[in-house]
């Protein structure tokens, strides 16, 4: 590409070609005095109609031709009324389209802007415009005001538009006194923004490398990346150490100063000390208080009488008969039984050994005896299988909490329990120390609570080891279910299953098994999107399961078997003729794709791992809407970041989900993830059909593989010991 000298350039923006809202990078023509221009490079948020200062240069694209390549680009607001009506009609401001722009400069001619600004009780003389429009507009351009202050600060500070967005609504008017403070809260108090971003700032803003708030911010970061790997703790030299490589000082007085940073933040009250067996371990004060609080609250359940007060011994003679239609074995009776009567109460097995059918057992007897009960689950997907499976009604565990948003709190916590005397909650491997804590709060203490899990699965996307500290304890009672029912050794899905979990390889095919588990042999991981294609428009056609009911499950997302390649892929071959789209990112949204939420957003009721539906785009509003089962969720482009394309997804955020169909690529390239409990959970995830596509160096290397890394939590010994807490 050639360069040439730099110059100015000044004109009309005539259309926004492209933009990619997480870099700031943009293509946008621009009518100058003597001819259209195309401009590129990375400039404020663009709308047709705005004029524009650009500097920069000519280059030679060796595809697109001549451009100009913007170093700095000023933006300003039309003049002509002809303008302000193309600049109105592009959706600049919410609430105004093409037919009211006309009507406004109309109106008001080329006081448009400065009537929305200083007169918008104006408005009101434009029919149609109704109030709840006319608050939607004023509000639409205080933002855009606001923003556009916000950006011209932050542009050379190495700010993206979507980030600069988020700093506004996280401080609003208060944005850039905060920045200009402290740039280093960014990173820990806005989702998205890490320490290199919030570092970045500062450096450009002329802080310090060795500023205290830049040590205690990296500390904090050090910590947060451990508890984000699913510790919740991290021992106090590993945090030095760590914390010395991501600021890269070298100072001889740097430990003086790591030692100030940290007593500093201890302190303040940001961090927890825990003195065990001799070492001391770091965690967040927020992380600490839910362990311990969690530790507590399972120290008063076990204490508090039990009050169901059913018949025990006519129960287990009922169970004992064997009269009904289902036969329970004895595991599943000591189940029950154990459910009656024990406070606390962890069922765990593997797929085809009765768990369902020991929980509908249990609901009939407390139906028949008139106890209150709920069911839980932590994700949608489990939530449904539950209902389905036991035909009574489950929920999620946030909406069985009943969140709250104008309070930011769940409805029933400590000071307001559930109405409830039974409360059984299925995929418990899935729940992390934060909800497991906000769960145990809303139990009142004469409750009796059945946890329903597998801890041969993966242990949970977030922090802690809730169900595995729990049973290692040793407090509570634990039912292991471990026989293989006769109708569940038909589906070679669950013999193998059961094959992998006991470190043997798997079957191709077995006599008296429904062939629902395929492997196709595959060396090279380039073939991978024509194998995916002729399996969506063969086997699985012929076998009536539909493209949206399968799912390509990987190890991990980057490279050539990576859901990122994946989705990119299988969005081109499923939803490839779709020309709906916006940008964010790297990533083309498109109506009818599928898609994962992976953050928890307590305003919108959407939760990590919520897979749903983009069903519509609106370019004036700059929304997107994506439909989670019966339910419509908006999102603001500049909040696609929470949302990535969900066609592959990990086996990770599979967890608690269960598919007609599953694909699962495994190839060595995915050696630092391949073990025995993720290649478990991946097979366990199928319903009808599971296939493998890969090598089998890589499934005998996750069989073999049966360490998974232990997480570092207190749980276990908060429940049997005293720990000290500085």
């Amino acid at each position: 590409m050639d360069t040439h000298a730099h110059e100015e350039i000044n004109g009309t923006v005539e259309r926004v070609v492209y933009e990619n809202l997480e870099t700031g990078f943009r293509i946008f023509a621009l009518a100058s005095k003597v001819a259209s221009v195309t401009v590129t490079g990375c400039v404020p948020p663009l709308k047709a109609g705005q004029n524009v200062s650009v500097t920069g240069a000519w280059v030679t694209h060796p595809k697109f031709g001549k451009q100009f390549q913007a170093a700095q680009c000023v933006v300003s607001l039309p003049a002509t009324t002809a303008g302000l009506c193309t600049y109105l009609s592009s959706g600049a401001l919410k609430g105004i389209g093409a037919v009211y722009a006309q009507k406004l400069v109309a109106a008001f001619g080329d006081q448009v802007l400065e009537v929305i600004d200083k007169r918008p009780e104006k408005l009101k003389k434009i029919s149609g415009l109704g109030a709840k429009r006319i608050a939607g507009i004023i509000e639409s351009w205080r933002e855009q005001k606001a923003i556009a202050h916000i950006m011209v600060f932050l542009q050379d500070k190495g700010i993206t538009p979507a980030y600069a967005y988020k700093i506004y609504k996280r401080y609003n008017t208060q944005a850039i006194t905060i920045v200009q403070e402290n740039p280093y809260r960014l990173a820990e108090e806005i989702w998205g923004i890490g320490f290199k971003i919030a570092d970045q700032i500062a450096h450009q803003m002329g802080f310090d490398h060795h500023s205290s708030f830049r040590i205690q911010a990296g500390m904090l970061y050090a910590i947060s990346q451990a508890i984000g790997s699913g510790h919740l703790y991290i021992s106090i030299e590993d945090l030095k150490t760590t914390t010395k490589e991501l600021l890269g000082l070298t100072a001889p007085d740097l430990d003086r100063m790591l030692k100030e940073s940290f007593s500093h933040l201890h302190a303040l009250g940001k961090i927890k000390i825990i003195n065990h067996c001799d070492n001391h371990f770091v965690t967040t004060a927020q992380a600490y208080k839910n362990e311990h609080d969690v530790a507590q609250k399972i120290k008063l359940l076990l204490g508090y009488p039990p009050r169901l007060g059913l018949p025990i011994a006519a129960i287990y003679q009922r169970l004992r008969a064997q009269d009904g239609t289902i036969q329970l074995n004895e595991d599943q009776q000591r189940g029950i039984m154990a459910a009656i009567q024990a406070k606390i109460t962890i069922i765990t097995g593997g797929p085809g050994t009765g768990k369902t059918t020991l929980i509908t057992q249990l609901l009939e007897i407390l139906e028949c005896h008139c106890v209150r009960f709920k069911l839980a689950a932590p994700t949608g997907r489990a939530a449904k299988r539950m209902t389905e499976s036991t035909r009574r009604p489950a929920s999620t565990i946030h909406r069985l909490l009943e969140f709250e948003p104008a309070v930011m709190r769940f409805k029933y916590n400590e000071e307001h329990t559930l109405p409830v005397d039974v409360l059984i909650v299925d995929e418990s491997s899935m729940i992390d120390i934060f909800l497991a804590n906000a769960l145990l709060k809303a139990i009142p203490l004469y409750a009796h609570v059945i946890f329903i899990g597998d801890t041969d699965q993966l242990p949970p996307v977030g922090a802690g080891n809730f169900l595995r500290d729990l049973i290692a304890s040793g407090c509570t009672t634990c039912i292991k279910l471990t026989h293989i029912f006769r109708q569940a050794q038909h589906s070679l899905i669950t013999v193998n299953a059961h094959r992998i979990n006991s470190g043997v390889f798997p079957a191709s095919a077995l006599p008296e098994t429904r062939k629902d588990f395929i492997w196709i042999k595959e060396e090279d991981p380039t073939t991978l999107t024509k194998h995916i294609e002729q399996l969506l428009r063969g086997l699985l056609a012929n076998n009536h399961i539909a493209s949206h009911e399968t799912v390509v499950l990987s190890p991990m997302n980057r490279g050539l078997a990576g859901t990122h390649k994946l989705n990119n892929d299988l969005q081109q071959l499923l939803n490839g003729n779709q020309t709906e789209k916006c940008t964010f990112g790297l990533t083309e949204f498109k109506i009818g794709d599928r898609v994962m939420q992976i953050r928890n957003n307590y305003e919108k009721f959407v939760f990590n791992g919520d897979m749903g539906t983009l069903s519509a785009i609106n370019r004036e509003e700059q929304t997107v809407q994506i439909s989670y089962g019966d339910r419509a969720v908006a999102y603001k482009y500049t909040e696609l970041d929470e949302v990535v394309l969900a066609y592959a997804i990990t086996v990770h955020k599979s967890q608690g989900s269960e598919y007609p169909a599953v694909i699962i690529p495994l190839f060595c390239q995915h050696f630092t993830l391949l073990a025995r409990n993720l290649l478990y959970t991946a097979i366990t995830r199928a319903k009808k059909l599971c296939i493998i596509i890969g090598q089998p160096k890589a499934i005998a290397i996750a069989i073999k593989n049966n360490k998974s890394v232990a997480r570092k939590t207190f749980l276990k010994e908060f429940l049997t010991q005293e720990v000290t807490c500085l």
